[in-house]
């Protein structure tokens, strides 16, 4: 039989682990953050161990945050793909992951050695829609196929994993980067 104490303690839960992920998500966001359980649990007016409770550990919850992130950036590239060329989804998809790693750029900092199965899922899933775009691509003409396939993915990624750490962010210098790259990737006239 149950008593009126456990509907309160599930909401509370419900509300701790929500306040957990928000403060993980925010804390995320900010480039000199350190993701640690106690500062999760300080941005979230939270104690340490409700935090651990709430996720089971930093894992699980580093894992929540970024796959929470990862998610609509991964659609969004399938939606791309959907709706335009390969070429053409590149080349937007390129400026929209720019701006979303600048945003978050010490995520991948922060996580190695961390065991997060939703994200590497999903990371797995960023790359295969890129590599899609690639891979269409070229087969369309509109980028160089004198160049390794793996090779130019390495490029690009490299390219906007370097401009997404650009301190303090710049437009302009992601656009000439951008520019210089993808002028880099158009097939020889």
């Amino acid at each position: 039989m149950s008593t009126p104490a456990e509907p309160r303690s599930r909401a509370d839960a419900v509300r701790n682990r929500r306040l957990a992920l928000d403060a993980a998500t925010a804390l995320l966001a900010e480039p000199d953050a350190t993701l640690t359980v106690e500062a999760i649990a300080k941005e979230a007016g939270l104690g340490a161990a409700t935090v651990v409770r709430a996720f089971g550990g930093k894992d699980a919850l580093l894992d929540a945050a970024v796959s929470g992130l990862l998610e609509p950036v991964v659609q969004r590239a399938r939606d791309l793909l959907a709706q335009t060329t390969p070429h053409q989804a590149l080349l937007t998809f390129l400026h929209e992951l720019i701006a979303f790693q600048s945003a978050h750029h010490a995520i991948s900092e922060q996580l190695g050695g961390l065991r997060l199965p939703a994200t590497t899922a999903l990371r797995a899933d960023l790359v295969a829609a890129v590599d899609a775009m690639v891979d269409g691509a070229r087969r369309d003409g509109a980028i160089r196929t004198d160049l390794d396939p793996a090779v130019l993915k390495i490029l690009i990624a490299e390219t906007t994993h370097a401009i997404a750490r650009i301190r303090p962010p710049s437009q302009d210098l992601a656009e000439a980067y951008l520019t210089v790259l993808l002028d880099g990737l158009r097939p020889a006239t």
